[in-house]
C-alpha cells in the first residue's frame, strides 16, 4: 500500500487567524519520530488537507496512513475532552478506545474506499473521566492519491449533544404535558403552525368531535371541514396572528360526530390559547374545550322540574280532594274509607318524595305505573288498563317517567277521561324498533269530555314534552283528538335502562 508521495515543496505558510492551539501543536510536534515522518516529506494531499483543516472553524479531523495517525483542529479538540492535547499526532484507536467497537467499522469502510455520513450517531464516551452520552453529526471521506489508492480519511463533524439533549428534554416535557392533558376532564388539542395542524388530542376531545376521526398531522380545515363555514378557522387565524386568546361559553357548533358522520348540533365552552416559543413568537394554539350540551339540557330540565314542583304544590289540595271524593264514593263504610284514604294519601306522599329526592335508583316501568294507578285509579272500579313487559328503568329516566305519568293522570282527573265516570285510559308499553332497541309507551284516553288543542302551553305540558331525561333520542308526541288525548313517549332502550 502506497503511504505518501513526496511533495515538491515544504509545508505551506498557514494563516494564524484560526485554530491557534492545534496550529502550535502541529508546528512544534516532532513529526520525524512519528509514522508520518518529517513534514517536508508529506504528500501534497496531506499538506492540502492540513491547510484546509487549520484554516477552518468547522471541527475537522484527519486520520492518515496505516497507523491511523490523528490530526485535528481546535474545534475537534474540544470534543476530545481530557484526551487533548495528548491525542494530537497519536493513534486514532488510542483516542477513541472506549468507543472503538462503534468507530472501527466506519473507519474500516473509509480505508476500503467507502464513505459514511450520519446526522446523529450516539456514543457513551469517557473522554472527561466519567461516562457521558454524546451525539455527533459527521462524514468520513476516503482520501485517495491520483492512482486511486486510499491514503487516509478526512472528517468534518459537529457535536450535537446539547441540541439532542434539548430535543429530548422538550420531548419529555411534551410527554408530561400530554399525560396531564389525557387526565383532563375537558377536551384538549394542540395545533401547530399557521395552518393549525393537529399535533395532539386527548380522548375527551375525540369524544366531542367523533371517536373515529383521523385528525393527527392534518390541518383543522381538512380534518374538520364542517367548522370552516362556521368561522372557527378565522378565530384560529386571529389568535395565531394577534397572540390574543379567544374564550367563549355555550358556543353553538355543528359537528360531524355521529356514528356514520352525521351532523349534530352541540354547545361547547371553548378556549384558544396561543403557544409561544422562547423568543416570544407564536408556534401554535392550545385548544381547551368542553361539551356542555347535556349539562345545559339538564339545567333546563332542573328548572322545569322546579317550576313543576310549584305547579304540583298548587294542585295538592285539588288532588287530596279528588282522592277523598273517589274513596268516599266507593267505600262500604266509614272505617274502610278512613283506611283507604290514609293509604292513598301515603302513596301521594311517596310519589312526591320520589320527585324531591331525584329518584331512588333503578326501578321498573310497572312499579312507576302502579305507583300512579294506586293514586289515581280505584281498584274496585278500575278505569286504567295496563299492558307491557317488565322493563328496568335507570334512575334519571325513572324520575322523568314518574313525573310525566303523574302529570298525565292529573290532567286526566281535571280535564280528561278521569274527570267523568265513563272515561277510561289505556296505558301500554313495549320494546320496539327494527333492532328491538327502543322503548315506547302510549297513553290513550277515551270516554271523557271532548278534547281541543290548548291555547297556551302550561308548565305541565312543557314537562311532558321535555321527554325522558338521561336518554338518547327521546321523543314525545301529543295528539289532542276530539275523542281523547293520545300521548306517545319513546327513547333509546340502552340509555333508558342505563343507571346514571
Amino acid at each position: 500500500m502506497r503511504f505518501c508521495a513526496s511533495a515538491g515543496r515544504g509545508t505551506q505558510e498557514l494563516s494564524l487567524e484560526a485554530n491557534p492551539d492545534c496550529r502550535r501543536l502541529s508546528a512544534n510536534f516532532d513529526w520525524a519520530t512519528s509514522p508520518l515522518g518529517s513534514q517536508k516529506s508529506w504528500c501534497v494531499e496531506l499538506q492540502t488537507l492540513l491547510s484546509v483543516m487549520l484554516g477552518s472553524l468547522q471541527p475537522m479531523l484527519i486520520v492518515w496512513g496505516p497507523s491511523q495517525t490523528t490530526l485535528y483542529n481546535d474545534g475537534y479538540a474540544a470534543m476530545c475532552g481530557n484526551r487533548h492535547p495528548a491525542a494530537f499526532g497519536g493513534s486514532f484507536h488510542d483516542l477513541w478506545h472506549d468507543i472503538w467497537d462503534q468507530v472501527d467499522p466506519i473507519m474500516t469502510d473509509a480505508y476500503n474506499g467507502i464513505g459514511t455520513a450520519m446526522d446523529d450517531i450516539e456514543f457513551l464516551m469517557h473522554r472527561k473521566g466519567y461516562p457521558e452520552e454524546t451525539h455527533f453529526a459527521f462524514s468520513y471521506t476516503p482520501v485517495r492519491d491520483p492512482w486511486g489508492t486510499v491514503l487516509g480519511m478526512f472528517c468534518a463533524c459537529t457535536e450535537i449533544t446539547a441540541e439532542v439533549a434539548l430535543r429530548h428534554a422538550e420531548r419529555r416535557e411534551k410527554e408530561r404535558f400530554k399525560q396531564v392533558f389525557e387526565l383532563s376532564q375537558g377536551g384538549i388539542a394542540m395545533l401547530t403552525g399557521p395552518d393549525h395542524v393537529f399535533e395532539f388530542a386527548n380522548d375527551e376531545y375525540y369524544s366531542m368531535i367523533g371517536v373515529d376521526r383521523d385528525i393527527i398531522g392534518r390541518p383543522v380545515a381538512e380534518a374538520m371541514a364542517e367548522v370552516v363555514r362556521q368561522g372557527f378557522i378565522g378565530l384560529l387565524d386571529s389568535v395565531y396572528t394577534t397572540g390574543e386568546p379567544y374564550i367563549a361559553r355555550n358556543l353553538p357548533i355543528e359537528l360531524n360526530r355521529g356514528a356514520d358522520g352525521e351532523k349534530q348540533n352541540r354547545l361547547i365552552d371553548l378556549v384558544y390559547q396561543p403557544m409561544r416559543q422562547d423568543d416570544g413568537s407564536i408556534s401554535g394554539i392550545l385548544v381547551q374545550t368542553r361539551d356542555v350540551t347535556e349539562m345545559n339540557a339538564e339545567e333546563e330540565h332542573r328548572q322545569l322540574l322546579s317550576h313543576e314542583l310549584g305547579h304540583r304544590l298548587k294542585n295538592q289540595l285539588a288532588m287530596v280532594q279528588s282522592i277523598a271524593s273517589q274513596t268516599l264514593r266507593n267505600a262500604e263504610d266509614l272505617t274502610s274509607a278512613r283506611k283507604k284514604l290514609s293509604e292513598r294519601i301515603g302513596v301521594l306522599s311517596a310519589a312526591h318524595d320520589t320527585i324531591l329526592e331525584g329518584g331512588r335508583g333503578a326501578s321498573t316501568v310497572i312499579q312507576l305505573v302502579e305507583q300512579m294507578t294506586a293514586l289515581y285509579d280505584d281498584p274496585g272500579n278500575p278505569r286504567i288498563s295496563l299492558c307491557g313487559p317488565r322493563l328496568k328503568v335507570g334512575s334519571r329516566p325513572s324520575l322523568s317517567l314518574s313525573l310525566i305519568l303523574h302529570e298525565l293522570a292529573t290532567n286526566a282527573v281535571k280535564y280528561g277521561a278521569l274527570s267523568t265516570t265513563e272515561g277510561e285510559i289505556i296505558l301500554n308499553w313495549r320494546v320496539t324498533g327494527p333492532k328491538s332497541d327502543r322503548f315506547e309507551m302510549s297513553w290513550v284516553e277515551t270516554g271523557g269530555p271532548s278534547v281541543a288543542v290548548p291555547q297556551n302551553t302550561g308548565s305541565g305540558l312543557r314537562l311532558i314534552s321535555a321527554g325522558l331525561n338521561g336518554t338518547a333520542d327521546s321523543k314525545v308526541t301529543l295528539d289532542f283528538e276530539e275523542s281523547g288525548l293520545r300521548c306517545t313517549i319513546s327513547a333509546d332502550l340502552d340509555t333508558f335502562q342505563q343507571e346514571h
